[in-house]
Formats: C-alpha cells, structure tokens, sequence
C-alpha cells in the first residue's frame, strides 16, 4: 500500500520544476528520501544552492503537492543540506535534457 502511496507521491513531485532548469524537482535529485507511514509522507529535500531563488517557496509547493495525494495527512519536510546538492543526483533523463 505505502509503495502504490510513495509512487504517487513521486508523480505528484514530478509536477513541480525548478524555476531556472526546465526539469523536474525529482528529476534534478533534489529529493533525498520519501517515507510513508500511514497517513503521513516524510520528505528530505534539498535545493541546487541554499541562496536559491525559491529556498522559501518550492518546500512548500512540494508540502501541499504531496498533500493532493489521497490517503496523506500529513507531510514533514526536511529542508537539508547534506550532501550537497550537485550535479550527480540528476537522472540521467534530467542529464540528458539539459545536454549534460
């Protein structure tokens, strides 16, 4: 049940993009880690730089994103900075986008 929940929770990220790179939130790798337990998603996220543009609105699109999935309640962010976002953590299908 929680790994159908945890897929939707990814396609609902999956819907938000970094305002200055034309990908996704997830594809970037700025998603370290989702939990679900019950009624309640766990998300530990970073950003490309904690001078981001974004730093205080995209952790909360992300919350009431992840809020639109039945079945969620409750969402705890985790705003972290390490590891250090780089490069790295992009999927290959973000890499391959941006022509990395």
């Amino acid at each position: 049940m929680s790994t159908e929940i945890k897929q939707k929770i990814i396609a609902e990220i999956k819907k938000i993009y970094d305002p200055e790179i034309p990908v996704n939130i997830y594809e970037l790798g700025l998603i370290y880690d989702i939990t679900v337990n019950g009624n309640e998603a766990k998300i530990k996220m970073t950003l490309t730089t904690p001078n981001c543009p974004v730093a205080e609105s995209l952790p909360k699109e992300v919350k009431d994103s992840v809020m639109q999935v039945e079945n969620i309640d409750k969402v705890d962010l985790d705003l972290v900075w390490d590891p250090p976002w780089d490069k790295s953590m992009m999927s290959e299908a973000a890499k391959l986008e941006l022509n990395l």
